[in-house]
């Protein structure tokens, strides 16, 4: 492992970067102990200030965990996909509220994501990931649920249907499609969505699972994406016609 002390990059951002391409080379193990910060410092040349900087970077992205006591020190962290999906749904909430993605485009690509699992969600979902999508359904059809509570129960219904394929890695790469963009959706629509068509919608999806007709399901998130394309227009047409 080794840093370039002329280098603008920071020292302890250079030390990070070096242990983390060691963790992911497998020259460092799962649990593992690093070496302590004084060893670090000698075999790094810097201070130890600068070494803990980068161990705090390390722990910041759950590659390291740290131990106190005589056996204590830093350890690799066996970095699980459920635990890095909080991680990728804050990246995926920042990029759009930071770039310029139109409703259109970040709805396209949220349904393309899902349609993809509809398949394997068909065929693989447990009665637990179809109970989970029905009593979502049933919740949204409550009387005085707050739109607050039925853009939740939104999310939980295709998180459901996103997990119901088995796959941990589409799981990890649609928590940011799910829970990033189907808020903001539900944010700019819901002055104008009819809850009972969207249950509707929601009906026609799960059907789908429970009969394990995986293209049904696609055309059933094909509707519920053109849905929500149509009330998008119209929340955007009336905003225009007001100003």
């Amino acid at each position: 492992m080794k840093i370039d002390p002329d280098s603008t990059v920071d020292l302890s951002a250079q030390i990070a970067g070096a242990i983390r391409d060691a963790i992911i080379s497998g020259s460092l193990i799962v649990d593992e102990r690093l070496p302590s910060e004084a060893e670090l410092a000698e075999q790094f040349d810097v201070s130890r200030p600068t070494v803990r900087e980068a161990l705090k970077r390390l722990a910041a992205q759950s590659l390291i965990r740290t131990q106190r006591g005589a056996t204590g020190g830093a350890f690799v962290n066996r970095l699980s996909f459920e635990a890095a999906q909080p991680q990728q749904i804050t990246t995926s909430t920042l990029l759009l509220s930071m770039n310029a993605v139109s409703f259109e485009t970040a709805c396209e690509a949220r349904y393309a994501l899902e349609r993809a699992c509809a398949p394997l969600s068909a065929a693989r979902r447990t009665p637990d990931h179809l109970a989970t999508m029905r009593a979502e359904i049933h919740r949204q059809a409550q009387p005085g649920l707050t739109d607050e509570a039925f853009c939740a129960s939104d999310v939980a219904f295709h998180r459901a249907l996103v997990d119901g394929a088995g796959n941990p890695v589409l799981s990890y790469q649609l928590a940011g499609a799910v829970e990033a963009m189907q808020p903001l959706m539900n944010m700019i629509t819901f002055t104008a969505r009819d809850r009972a068509r969207i249950i509707a919608l929601h009906e026609g999806i799960a059907d789908a699972i429970e009969a394990q007709d995986g293209g049904a399901t696609a055309t059933a998130l094909t509707a519920l994406e053109q849905e929500t394309q149509t009330l998008a227009q119209s929340v955007f047409a009336a905003r225009a016609a007001r100003r």
